[in-house]
């Protein structure tokens, strides 16, 4: 995978945690849920 296609992945997931959860949690809530998304794209 290229840098420019990770970045776009590691940004969508980023995205995609953002507008499921919204404003309001804790750091450590949004942390797992971007882990998450990045396991089910194969990232580390």
């Amino acid at each position: 995978m290229e840098d420019q296609e990770l970045t776009q992945s590691i940004i969508g997931c980023a995205m995609r945690v953002h507008n499921t959860l919204g404003p309001g949690f804790l750091e450590s809530v949004y942390h797992r849920a971007l882990v998450h998304e990045l396991t089910k794209l194969g990232l580390p």
